[in-house]
């Protein structure tokens, strides 16, 4: 379902330059101070902390949008868990993946135990609304006890090897974690990754496997997904 224009009332600025700013804020390793200055340079005079309420209020309705739009994923599903570190305390990102590098779910735990991966198990499944052909996931034992228990019926694959493709995708994260200087809470690190997943891997186009003209087409088709996601097409 594509936003509707009553998104923006009541707001000073158009709807061109929100979603320019949350666009610029989630595809890029850049800070709401860069955002600020990049808008500045092109004559918009907009604060930072201005930048960060347009990224909390519509970053959100966004990604739930692209998330809504994208076709079924694959049935191959690759799992992995890396930590990150808030207020000094430990805790887990996990993260799944298909065959072809669509980013299916993120959830941040404090964990990594069975309850843990049961858990994020139950969130891919709720909102994916099917089960894969096979998983892949590290030697971690919480994914052997949680498969056998929600998903019986399904071929798991366990090597540290074979997970990469799943353990390549944290990488965008980590830079946004530095410019961030690491997350404040559980819940801002959900909430921001819930958010930056999907806008950061719907302009993520494989180019290396794509040649010059197929590239310029899925950019062109990932740009108009965005405008309608956004409402810019509407209001425009």
């Amino acid at each position: 379902m594509s936003t509707t224009p009553n998104l923006y009332r009541g707001f000073r600025f158009p709807a061109e330059i929100i979603n320019q700013a949350v666009w610029l804020y989630h595809c890029f390793s850049l800070s709401l101070q860069d955002v600020e200055l990049i808008l500045a340079a092109r004559g918009i005079v907009v604060s930072y902390e201005t930048i960060r309420e347009w990224s909390l209020r519509f970053g959100r309705a966004y990604a739930n949008s692209l998330k809504r739009r994208r076709p079924q994923p694959g049935d191959k599903w690759f799992l992995d868990e890396v930590f990150i570190r808030i207020r000094g305390k430990l805790h887990y990102l996990w993260r799944a993946v298909d065959q072809h590098g669509n980013v299916l779910d993120v959830l941040v735990q404090s964990r990594r135990n069975t309850k843990a991966a049961k858990r994020f198990f139950r969130k891919l499944l709720k909102g994916l609304c099917y089960v894969p052909r096979v998983i892949v996931t590290d030697k971690l034992g919480s994914y052997g006890a949680a498969k056998r228990e929600i998903l019986p019926g399904v071929e798991h694959r366990q090597s540290r090897y074979l997970n990469n493709r799943c353990e390549v995708s944290h990488q965008p994260v980590r830079r946004r974690e530095r410019h961030m200087r690491r997350f404040q809470s559980a819940r801002q690190a959900q909430h921001f990754l819930a958010t930056h997943s999907p806008i950061h891997n719907h302009f993520q186009l494989h180019r290396h496997r794509l040649s010059a003209s197929e590239s310029r087409a899925a950019q062109d088709r990932a740009f108009d997904s965005w405008r309608d996601v956004t409402g810019v097409a509407l209001v425009g």
